[in-house]
């Protein structure tokens, strides 16, 4: 049954799949406004059993569009060729344009680290915009506010990553806390920490940083 007609409040947020490693067990998607998934993302959903009368749209190129699912949910499809963009980032585009702003991504992960690393900047791009959160089968990850409070998280490795510098990093909570502390891609990361108490708090003053919590 479609989250619409659950009886669950709906709330401004979509679930978005797209062409990395696919997600082992398929997110619950009650309470989602919008579920979508890019080209790819379609055939992996397909091999899940995923119920694909839930998707409000699919989109890419679709190059590799050739079954009958692919024609019974035709008008789902949208198609937007432009190379220059990534199936992801058109995605965004799209969800950006129907008004919601928080989105909860599966796939954007995998073997190949230069889809993975184009995924988080095609993320950066929309972080005023957008609160994207990401999920794989290791961590949940996303660019985090200027201060943050992460909860339930004792005994989770919590990850710093500067992008590319990030500074007056204070931290509550971690093992290892910094303390008005700067962060560089070319000098120092905070990979690796890992949270000491319940709830962590990090605060950081200029910069971008994005935040990695193992699951």
């Amino acid at each position: 049954m479609n989250p619409k007609n659950t009886g669950i409040p709906m709330t401004d947020k979509a679930l978005l799949f797209i062409n990395g490693i696919p997600p082992e067990d398929l997110p619950d998607t009650a309470g989602y406004s919008l579920i979508a998934c890019s080209d790819g993302a379609f055939h992996y959903l397909k091999d899940k059993n995923f119920p694909l009368e839930k998707l409000d749209f699919i989109s890419g190129d679709f190059d590799s569009h050739t079954g009958s699912d692919e024609a019974l949910y035709d008008e789902k499809f949208i198609f937007t060729p432009d190379q220059d963009k990534t199936d992801f980032q058109k995605s965004l585009e799209i969800i950006r344009e129907k008004g919601i702003s928080t989105v909860d991504v599966y796939g954007a992960s995998g073997g190949e680290m230069d889809h993975f690393l184009g995924n988080l900047t095609v993320a950066f791009l929309f972080k005023n915009e957008l609160k994207i959160t990401f999920f794989d089968e290791f961590s949940t990850y996303f660019f985090a506010p200027k201060t943050l409070v992460l909860k339930n998280v004792k005994g989770k490795t919590v990850s710093l990553y500067p992008f590319p510098v990030t500074e007056n990093i204070t931290t509550e909570g971690l093992n290892w806390p910094l303390t008005n502390e700067n962060l560089d891609l070319s000098k120092r990361i905070g990979t690796r920490n890992f949270a000491a108490e319940e709830t962590v708090i990090i605060h950081y003053e200029e910069g971008d940083l994005v935040i990695f919590v193992a699951h």
